[in-house]
């Protein structure tokens, strides 16, 4: 693993916030999580909209800037509107994210992810566990949740070398894996994240809401790569303020939730972001 001076990952982050154009982000979302995905994007200056019935699509991509597909609640209805929406941003060339929701403990969602990529998204997101299961390794994991089997360095390195992979065959889809490390793949590059916070792993949607921060810069016209980096540093770092400052899960969820409308006010935002290359 080599590590890079921060000053490596400035050019791609030091503009993304605040958002340069208020984006339109059409969310199909997990249920548990609409009402935290939908105001972490008001407090980031994006509009959310949860328009989830195929048909009003027609009229919906005349007007979103950007899609944002997670499969954590899934239906048989749920399922064909997920895959309406994603064949016409395909054919809108919309940006969107996939999120792998539960893909590592559930078959059929890893069907449906699977359809989904070949269907070209921008972004396509899981946590170590989902990814794995994505790629075709083996995995541990138990519903939603990361497997500490998957967390070890020999796993990590087998994680990238499949990601890598997978990329070079569909090199117009940015793959992210999130954990204790974040892991992006894009462009033949392997980058490392590594801030945040244990607790995170304590209040529910934190993923949903990463995933939501990407859409909105993806639908603002930034860049996937520079989307992606962003987005989980800008969440990371927020969660690392709120934890100094807080004391209990619920006071810390909600000030992690405040940092998204505050931390943007700091000019320098960015500056203790900590990642390298693989």
């Amino acid at each position: 693993m080599i590590y890079r001076k921060i000053d490596y990952f400035l050019p791609f982050v030091k503009d993304a916030f605040p958002l340069e154009k208020v984006p339109l982000v059409q969310c199909i979302t997990n249920v548990v999580t609409i009402e935290s995905v939908a105001n972490a994007l008001l407090y980031i200056d994006a509009k959310p909209f949860m328009g989830d019935d195929p048909r009003g699509f027609p009229e919906f991509f005349q007007q979103n800037d950007s899609l944002f597909l997670n499969l954590g609640h899934i239906s048989a209805d749920r399922e064909k509107a997920i895959l309406s929406a994603a064949l016409i941003a395909l054919e809108t060339k919309t940006p969107d994210v996939v999120d792998l929701v539960g893909v590592a403990g559930s078959k059929y969602r890893l069907k449906l992810a699977r359809q989904l990529f070949e269907l070209r998204p921008t972004v396509i997101k899981g946590n170590l566990s989902e990814m794995r299961a994505f790629c075709g390794l083996t995995s541990a994991a138990r519903g939603v949740d990361v497997s500490i089997e998957d967390t070890n360095e020999s796993a990590i390195n087998d994680l990238v070398q499949a990601m890598t992979q997978i990329n070079h065959s569909h090199p117009e889809s940015l793959l992210l894996a999130t954990g204790q490390r974040d892991l992006i793949v894009s462009d033949g590059k392997a980058i490392f994240l590594e801030n945040g916070t244990s607790q995170l792993d304590r209040f529910t949607g934190t993923g949903d809401i990463v995933g939501a921060l990407v859409t909105a810069l993806l639908g603002a016209g930034t860049p996937a790569l520079k989307a992606t980096i962003a987005a989980i540093s800008y969440f990371n770092l927020g969660a690392e303020k709120a934890q100094k400052t807080t004391i209990g899960l619920a006071n810390f969820r909600n000030e992690t939730l405040n940092q998204l409308s505050l931390l943007m006010n700091q000019p320098n935002w960015y500056g203790e972001i900590r990642g390298g290359t693989l």
